[in-house]
């Protein structure tokens, strides 16, 4: 602090002249900057007279993003946080987080190379220094720019996000550099075993939610670090903050969680198998969670997603119906290949229909309009209800140890009520949920799923307000052992009975080919949910990773 020197004092040299415009050189690369009438971009096409200047339309040019990104890039690398800003779409947002470049997050001998761009887009490579209080250390990271037309008059300008400062930062984020809010933690397994990111890939997000949540209490010392902290929508979103250097160690505290080593182990292989791929196992008899895995290692999915459970959400509604007395097990159950309700026209996939069928034979084929039939005979509130207090769901009181999301399911009216029924709709889940649906089943109770013991904090756990009916859940679970054994998730399971149950389902998203493809099962005590973005059919995408993890857990 005091001492840092921006990059261009370093360099007496002036800049050459060429045709009337400074060349500055970004990374070993000349790009006209400024005028030397000083107007820039914002002065171009400007008449004597001050008359209206025709806005201009249509991509940028090659030599619009070129200078451009030049003149941003140039600005920010000597220090001129005013200046970088005015070349962006967001002066205030710019210029506000391009000062605290230096200010708050003390990084100095910022040295940016341009890269070769890409239509408008212009990747580059940063390399500096973070110094503070006599401690320094190198830092290199790679970004990227996108030039666009100011929408008021048509000049190029960089398009403004928090990710063009460095990568990991969302919009709303700061870096700060300086002794860290909470000291690290040593994050142990169920059975002593450090827990890293080196073994277990997935676990970033968990390990920064740990820090967080038990940094302050587990009796670990602050180092010196440069971090993302985030902002109000970061947090909002579940996102925490994240270390980016260290440049002294802290002193960890111990934290324990309920990961299983060889649970995480399996999950980790499962899941890389497959891109966009998530899965949770939990424990039915104590809702502990084994394991927690993403073949992407950014958003946790697993824990935090909000996705359409698709027809997994078939298990809620059948628990639903049965206690309605409009569906039973083993009676005759219409399914059509399609019903309207809404003004929607329903369909089951590739229009099947089950003529005389049961209704364990509807819910073992996953027949939509099994369920959509009933829309009518029940109350907007009733599916949100049995979410909320039979398997505790949607009530955003959850307390696992770390960010989560337990689930929405909105009172809906008309057709999307009717498409709610079968996990479409509001309707948003993720993993843990669907894992914590199946754990509700074969354990009969409601048991908040949690990675920290709650004696650890003494927090209190989420409860549900009722339980299934001995008869509902009886039939309950003969549904979900016959899909198993004989419906839509049977080659999954295979070899997995006979104490096993399990749903498949696909969820449409607009804009996707291939739907999210989702397997919620149980086996003893054991109980997972899986989903795989864009795969296509639950029961060939997330079921072979569940299935994996039921036999590897006995």
């Amino acid at each position: 602090m005091g001492k840092r020197r921006r990059v261009a004092e370093r360099r007496r040299t002036g800049p050459a002249v060429v045709g009337g415009v400074i060349a500055v050189v970004v990374g070993g690369v000349a790009v006209g900057a400024y005028t030397l009438s000083g107007g820039g971009a914002e002065a171009e096409g400007r008449t004597a007279a001050g008359a209206h200047k025709k806005v201009k339309t249509g991509p940028v040019t090659a030599l619009e993003t070129q200078t451009t990104a030049g003149r941003f890039l140039t600005a920010w690398q000597q220090g001129r946080p005013s200046r970088a800003a005015a070349a962006t779409s967001d002066a205030a947002a710019a210029g506000a987080l391009l000062a605290g470049y230096a200010k708050d997050a003390h990084l100095e001998n910022v040295t940016l190379t341009q890269g070769t761009p890409s239509g408008g887009k212009v990747p580059f490579s940063v390399k500096a220094t973070v110094a503070y209080k006599g401690v320094s250390k190198p830092l290199r990271y790679d970004s990227a720019l996108t030039v666009v037309r100011r929408a008021a008059d048509g000049a190029p300008v960089v398009d403004w996000h928090a990710a063009v400062v460095h990568p990991d930062l969302k919009d709303g984020d700061t870096l700060v550099t300086g002794e860290s809010g909470t000291p690290p933690v040593k994050a142990l397994d169920r059975d002593g075993g450090a827990i890293t990111t080196a073994a277990y890939p997935s676990l970033g997000s968990v390990l920064d939610g740990l820090r967080e949540k038990y940094g302050r209490t587990a009796g670990g010392r602050a180092g010196v670090e440069l971090r993302v902290v985030r902002g109000k929508a970061s947090k909002k979103a579940g996102l925490s903050d994240k270390t980016l250097a260290e440049l002294s160690e802290g002193t960890p505290g111990t934290v324990r969680t309920t990961l299983s080593p060889s649970l995480q182990s399996a999950a980790e292989r499962e899941v890389s198998r497959r891109d966009r791929a998530s899965v949770v196992v939990v424990r039915p008899s104590t809702g502990e969670i084994l394991a927690v895995a993403n073949s992407g290692h950014g958003f946790d999915t697993a824990l935090q997603g909000s996705l359409a459970p698709g027809s997994t959400m078939k298990v809620i509604t059948a628990s639903l119906l049965i206690d309605k007395g409009l569906a039973s097990a083993d009676k005759e159950h219409p399914c059509p290949k399609t019903f309207t309700y809404g003004g929607w026209k329903f369909h089951n996939d590739d229009d099947f229909e089950i003529k005389g069928g049961t209704f364990k034979a509807s819910f073992a084929r996953s027949c939509n309009t099994a369920f959509i039939s009933q829309a009518g005979k029940l109350k907007d509130d009733d599916l949100t209800r049995q979410a909320q207090d039979v398997f505790g769901l949607a009530r955003d009181d959850w307390a696992i140890g770390v960010p989560s999301f337990d689930g929405a399911v909105p009172v809906q009216s008309a057709a999307q009520k009717a498409a709610s029924l079968i996990g479409q709709g509001g309707v948003r889940m993720n993993p843990l949920n669907m894992a914590s649906v199946a754990a509700t089943v074969r354990s009969g109770t409601f048991r908040q799923p949690y990675l920290v013991s709650p004696d650890t904090d003494h927090r209190k756990r989420a409860t549900a307000s009722r339980t299934l009916s001995a008869s509902t859940l009886a039939q309950l679970r003969e549904l979900m052992a016959y899909t198993a054994s004989s419906g839509t998730a049977a080659q999954a399971m295979a070899g997995l009975g006979p104490d096993y149950g399990a749903k498949t389902g696909s969820a449409e998203v607009d804009g996707q080919k291939k739907p999210n493809g989702w397997f919620t099962a149980y086996r003893g005590d054991l109980a997972a949910a899986g989903v795989v973005q864009a795969g296509g059919h639950g029961g060939d995408t997330a079921g072979p990773i569940v299935a994996a993890l039921l036999k590897k857990g006995g």
